[in-house]
């Protein structure tokens, strides 16, 4: 009887990884599997180690190659060995996690009973990093979103090419690859030769379950290593596009156009990632795209929009000192500039792009100025949150440092205090202040573009204490993450120089979800110190300053955000709680600042409670003062509202579908800040009540606010300024 499944394993030169590698393939010694290890000449001590497994597991057998053949040619010589119903491809410096081999099993069984079983059977995986933490397969969304369910191809799910292209996490019907009639290249990018055709032909299925951990950041691996080889992808795109010429292979002209623009950004990427393709092969590298170009572009081929298209059109032609001029952020190529017609709009906005970015390093050649901060917040919105908080100490604090706000146009900086300076981004007074400035203080991320120089100080102050997963912890909510980029987000925390924490609770998962070399800063958020230090006078004065009549209790109606309802999408009836209330009550409505145009128009009779739509009032603190009592669901208002000790319900009729879609830090329905509703009548009796749950509130404040007491600011300023 055949095996129903053979694994393959190329070695060389992995003698610290091997055991493991070897121990995680163990499985059933009954002929189901069998093991087929190359030793590529590696001059280390792996022959012997593997013919000391070989010795104690009759499933594997050995083969020594007299000359080195490279991790394809390997993949080769044991491809030609096997005799199973199934081919894995395992590399010898990973693993499995513990049960996959007889998962795997169980899953290669049912698709051998099926009418029609499929060509490949892709898994899922985990990347495993040096220090031992570990990242979940960060494309999986794309294959879970619309599921890879039996029979599919490629056709059904194009974004399949956007994930990983390497063999490892694909299981082959081995007759089917011997009919496909392709081969492992020699060199780099080996198994992309073998994937694209595969993935092109085949019928489909995703396992959707970690089959593989994928070690990354080991010495010596190609993705970030110099050498000549790397121009080795050129013949592997070739073979891609040589089986895709045959009749019986054409996967159609979408599929040709989008296997194509995928070789051309790898290629491009390898071109652009310093480090990787020597500087004395460098141009013949860009000759070698160019000619990529000439031979395989699709006849229906239309470059990108933007930015990327410039870069493809240049690529094409190989223009390569005007790549480089563009890419360093030069004019555009008197190249493009030629021909009949005005140059595109989308290619315009490039140029600016590549102009502002040459301005940009032009001023970072200027020394630091040690007496310049830059503030910011909510992705350049406004003056608020803590940012706000800290400029005002530091202007008390330390006078000799001027503070300048960044905002996205002008109609924001007309609702800056008078007295506060500020520049419209993207203007050159804006890229001087980012290329110059010592001090940068946001409540989120800088721009990516924007170069951490050496000798500047960056404050992360974050924005909220968090219910919902953050960070890196949303990789294991992929509909919550929404394509979040968590190689990017790595980069961003890497520029922090310190992290605010509101709370021990927050400091416990931040510096989880957000790992990085920063100074936890735990002082407690500077923008409560307001809400801890008012006094009833100011209460008035806000109150007043909104309107709002003397003697009606205030509600203040805070909803998070949801993933995939764009934002604002009440599960609660305006109409009906004020009808409920009655007019001895104000109901100010705040929606989500992802909401653009706020909560819209709710109107209500003579005998209910006033509703406003306060979403537009730039102070929340202002709202969180005049309130009596706040309702929300999820939102870290909950946190900043606790602060003033007064009643808080939390509304929450869709807890376990929020707790499973986003992933939550601690069971807020069992540990709230007051009285709980989940349905509409329980709300209203708890907010008709005098002083629901003070208990609760109690409990909630002696865990989430023991640091609130009114000196966070002074606090920040004190450890980030030269106090003098």
């Amino acid at each position: 009887m055949s095996p129903l499944l053979s694994i393959v394993l190329p070695v060389h030169g992995v003698e610290r990884y091997l055991p493991r590698c070897l121990d995680s393939l163990a499985g059933p010694p009954d002929g189901t599997v069998e093991l087929i290890a190359v030793d590529d000449l590696s001059r280390d001590g792996c022959g012997a180690i593997l013919d000391e497994y070989a010795t104690r597991d009759p499933r594997l057998r050995v083969l020594h190659l007299t000359e080195n053949q490279g991790l394809g040619g390997a993949r080769e010589v044991g491809m030609a060995e096997v005799t199973g119903t199934y081919v894995w491809f395992v590399d010898s410096d990973d693993w499995l996690p513990e049960g996959t081999l007889d998962a795997l099993l169980a899953e290669l069984r049912a698709e051998q009973a099926a009418e029609t079983p499929v060509d490949v059977l892709l898994t899922d995986f985990t990347h495993v990093y040096p220090d031992g933490s570990t990242e979940p397969n960060p494309w999986r969304h794309l294959l879970r979103d619309s599921p890879l369910v039996a029979g599919c191809t490629a056709a059904d799910h194009p974004a399949l090419f956007r994930t990983v292209m390497s063999v490892w996490n694909k299981v082959f019907r081995r007759q089917f690859l011997l009919d496909l009639d392709v081969a492992f290249g020699r060199g780099y990018y080996e198994d992309i030769s073998v994937t694209y055709p595969a993935l092109l032909t085949g019928r489909l299925r995703y396992l959707d379950r970690s089959c593989y951990n994928y070690r990354r950041g080991r010495p010596g691996a190609i993705t970030a290593t110099a050498s000549p080889k790397h121009a080795d992808a050129f013949a592997q795109y070739d073979a891609i596009f040589r089986v895709l010429d045959r009749p019986s292979a054409d996967p159609g002209p979408a599929l040709r156009r989008l296997v194509f623009d995928r070789t051309v950004l790898q290629a491009l990427t390898v071109y652009d990632t310093p480090g990787l393709v020597p500087t004395d092969l460098r141009a013949d590298f860009f000759a070698r795209i160019a000619d990529h170009f000439a031979r395989h572009r699709p006849a229906d081929y239309r470059f990108p929009g933007g930015l990327r298209g410039i870069q493809y059109r240049l690529a094409a032609r190989g223009a390569r000192i005007a790549y480089g001029e563009l890419r360093r952020g030069g004019r555009l190529p008197r190249t493009l500039k030629r021909g009949a017609g005005a140059v595109a709009p989308a290619l315009r906005k490039g140029v600016r792009s590549g102009a502002r970015f040459t301005a940009y390093n032009a001023f970072r050649r200027l020394p630091l100025d040690d007496r310049l901060a830059v503030y910011a917040a909510y992705w350049y919105r406004g003056y608020a949150c803590n940012p706000a908080a800290i400029y005002r100490k530091a202007l008390e604090l330390v006078p000799h440092v001027r503070g300048v706000w960044v905002v996205e146009n002008r109609a924001q900086a007309a609702e800056l205090p008078a007295d506060v300076p500020y520049v419209l981004v993207n203007t050159p007074a804006y890229l001087r202040l980012m290329a110059t400035a010592k001090y940068f203080i946001n409540n989120v991320n800088f721009p990516h573009t924007m170069v951490k120089r050496p000798g500047t100080v960056h404050v992360q102050t974050q924005h909220g204490t968090p219910v919902k997963a953050m960070g890196m912890d949303l990789k294991d909510h992929p509909a919550a993450a929404d394509g979040m980029d968590f190689d990017r987000l790595r980069e961003a925390v890497d520029r922090w120089d310190y992290l605010v924490s509101p709370n021990p609770h927050t400091s416990e998962h931040f510096t989880r979800a957000f790992p990085g070399h920063y100074e936890l800063l735990e002082t407690g958020y500077p923008r409560n110190d307001r809400l801890a230090l008012a006094t009833p006078a100011e209460v008035a004065e806000v109150r007043a300053r909104l309107g709002l009549a003397a003697g009606r209790r205030t509600v203040l109606y805070a909803p998070t955000h949801r993933e995939g309802q764009g934002g604002y999408e009440p599960s609660l009836d305006l109409r009906e709680l004020a009808e409920k209330l009655g007019p001895g009550y104000t109901v100010l409505v705040r929606a989500h600042y992802f909401r653009d145009g706020g909560a819209g128009p709710t109107t209500t009779g003579p005998y209910a409670a006033e509703v406003v739509d306060v979403s537009a009032h730039p102070v929340v603190e202002d709202l969180y003062l005049a309130a009596d009592v706040l309702v929300t669901d999820y939102s870290s208002m909950m946190f900043d509202y606790a602060v003033l000790d007064r009643p808080v319900v939390i509304y929450a009729p869709d807890w376990e579908q929020y707790r499973q879609v986003r992933g939550v830090y601690f069971d807020l329905l069992a540990f709230p800040p007051g009285a709980v509703a989940t349905e509409p009548g329980a709300l209203t009796e708890a907010l008709l009540a005098d002083d629901p749950a003070p208990a609760a509130r109690a409990a909630f404040r002696e865990r989430f606010c023991p640091w609130d007491d009114g000196g966070a600011a002074e606090r920040v300023v004190r450890r980030i300024f030269p106090v003098e």
